[in-house]
């Protein structure tokens, strides 16, 4: 896995930092002087260092200095921490995990209440774990070959801190990890066999069971096989299967697993297919999460699903005006075979909603370029049925960074997916390109069963441009981190 760097904790930081360590990290806050740290001497003090580069202590903000160490020299980063809330903390652990590249050796001193005071929000539960998983998903890289530029720093110690936090966040960033190398490869080698292959792989070390439908056993469902169809990697549906002890309710999540998107027949321009080696961040984001669950003792029982098909061009593609059935039996008009996503994730909610009785159910797909002009690059939009469920996943993604934005099911919209010819169309029959994201929503709220049901339109934020905190240049993962928190609340 691309995270190659390992973290370790030290134990109480009155020990002072691995004496090896190349680089030290100290804390610092707004108004307030960095805690001593034994065997680490600035040779100016503390404050008239930080005064001197005007240093309020905002998370992400470093200043380096050279101390003295027994034997030679050391770089010192002090960082600052803001007001210690997760958010903040992942920020300071990605910054000073991005200035120790190339290095041996980082040790990182965890700040606490005790340094901070009562308006400090970090201490012995969530500051570790923020801080690691900060600093490990900024340290991951995907490359292929070995001209990757400024490899992460080789080992990462947490002085001081609390362990069970220390393996929380580092479980987080390994299955985020998880979902950015699933999307960063190459649809050259991300057919939809692999995707399954990679699933039974994430299955047999998770403890998970698993079931991968290939042809002819998918042939009730009708979207999958039309989407795939066209291509010379024929699709799969994959089933991953999560039982606690006496679990409390069960959760399906569903999860959009096209591993390149031509846009079909409806052709996309060359720069929209650039991309679309990531047009399965969705189902990315259900494996890596369910690869996940023993880890945080999730108590309810979880199904994932994940559709997974290539949409290409051919002569035995879909075309613009043919009508499927899906699972179930329900026919739609697919009068834009770019509209594929919603397709293949119909069929998995149909399968959901007859077979697997969920207590709740929840999809994830880069479904629409609407979602991603309404909201950005760094928020999801957010559609569902339940008001406990949008809030469970709402809160779960401002506790996690993965920001979600609760966006209308507008009834009066619904007579849009009308069609002369079959029960539903994939797109506004109209095609007058409004309300894209609804739509979509309203298109798979149709295969729910009615069920408490919510959608996470993650196209935006499913991939980034450039480095930003805790975020990597390609597949973020995004998604995995929220489920995850969701679940095990």
């Amino acid at each position: 896995m691309p995270i190659e760097t390992t973290p370790v904790l030290s134990g109480p930081r009155t020990a002072g930092p691995a004496p090896e360590a190349d680089i030290v990290a100290v804390p610092f806050g707004p108004g307030r002087t960095p805690p001593a740290v034994p065997g680490t001497e600035l040779p100016v003090p503390v404050d008239a260092l930080l005064a001197q580069y005007e240093a309020k202590g905002e998370p992400g903000e470093v200043v380096e200095a050279t101390a003295l160490r027994e034997g030679g020299l050391r770089r010192v980063l002090l960082y600052g921490v803001g007001d210690g809330s997760p958010g903040a903390l992942r920020r300071a652990g990605a910054a000073v995990a991005r200035r120790a590249r190339r290095r041996a050796s980082l040790s990182v001193v965890v700040p606490t209440k005790e340094d901070f005071g009562q308006g400090f929000e970090g201490g012995a539960e969530g500051a570790t774990a923020s801080l690691v998983e900060g600093a490990l998903l900024a340290s991951y890289s995907f490359s292929i070959g070995d001209g990757r530029p400024g490899k992460p720093v080789r080992e990462i110690v947490f002085v001081g801190g609390d362990e069970r936090e220390l393996r929380r966040g580092e479980a987080l960033a390994r299955a985020t990890a998880l979902a950015r190398d699933l999307v960063n490869t190459p649809a050259s080698v991300k057919t939809p066999a692999w995707l399954a292959d990679q699933a039974k792989e994430v299955a047999a070390g998770a403890g998970l069971d698993v079931r991968v439908w290939a042809e002819p056993e998918l042939g009730e469902f009708g979207g999958i096989r039309a989407v795939g169809q066209g291509s010379v990697n024929p699709p799969r549906l994959v089933q991953l299967s999560y039982t606690p002890e006496n679990p409390r309710a069960h959760v399906v999540l569903a999860g959009k697993g096209i591993t390149f998107d031509s846009g079909g027949l409806s052709l996309k321009p060359t720069e929209g297919m650039k991309t679309m080696k990531t047009d399965m961040a969705g189902g990315a984001a259900v494996i890596a999460a369910m690869s996940a669950l023993a880890d945080f003792e999730v108590p309810v029982r979880v199904t994932g699903l994940v559709a997974c098909a290539e949409n290409s061009i051919s002569g035995s593609a879909q075309r613009p005006g043919d009508v499927i059935r899906q699972y179930g039996g329900r026919t739609v008009e697919v009068l834009n075979t770019d509209a594929e996503g919603r397709l293949v994730l119909a069929d998995a909610l149909a399968y959901a909603d007859a077979e697997l009785d969920p207590d709740v159910v929840i999809d994830v797909a880069t479904l629409t370029g609407a979602a991603k002009i309404a909201l950005g690059p760094t928020i999801a939009a957010l559609y569902s049925t339940d008001e406990a469920l949008a809030a469970g996943l709402a809160g779960a993604g401002e506790a996690t960074g993965e920001r979600l934005w609760r966006m209308p099911l507008v009834d009066d919209y619904r007579a849009m997916l009308d069609s002369e010819v079959a029960d539903l169309a994939n797109v506004d029959r109209a095609m007058s390109g409004s309300a894209g994201s609804i739509l979509a929503a309203l298109f798979l709220r149709e295969f729910a069963g009615g069920r408490p049901w919510a959608h996470l339109d993650i196209a935006g934020p499913a991939r980034a441009g450039s480095d930003e905190g805790e975020i990597t240049r390609g597949g973020t993962g995004f998604g995995v981190r929220l489920l995850l928190r969701y679940l095990a609340a």
